[in-house]
């Protein structure tokens, strides 16, 4: 049984229950039948464990633009990352030589 404020709501939620209604098995739609918000079905894990498994056992087949729409989305992510992470040390250079003593010169005789 699924723990959380959900009560009845919870076990109305289910991938069958969605499925049985002539919807996709979707956090959408999953929420839609049992009533509730999508937030509520992505907060309770174990409700989200079990949307999960079925979507995975019943197949979020991917299309090819699909499959190519989700590259491009990590791709845009992993580049705005690696611009992030640049700055960052950057940032870091610019403290630490802000921070740092001037080096001193040895002063030997010539």
């Amino acid at each position: 049984m699924l723990s959380g404020n959900c009560g009845t709501a919870t076990t109305r939620a289910t991938p069958a229950g969605a499925e049985a209604a002539g919807h996709d098995v979707t956090f959408t739609a999953v929420a839609q039948t049992a009533g509730i918000s999508r937030a509520t079905c992505y907060r309770n894990r174990e409700l989200r464990a079990i949307i999960d498994t079925y979507r995975s056992r019943h197949g979020d087949i991917l299309t090819l633009t699909a499959l190519a729409d989700r590259v491009d989305n990590l791709t845009q992510t992993l580049h705005a990352l690696a611009d992030k992470v640049r700055h960052q040390e950057e940032e870091i250079r610019s403290l630490k030589r802000a921070t740092q003593p001037p080096a001193r010169r040895s002063q030997t005789p010539d």
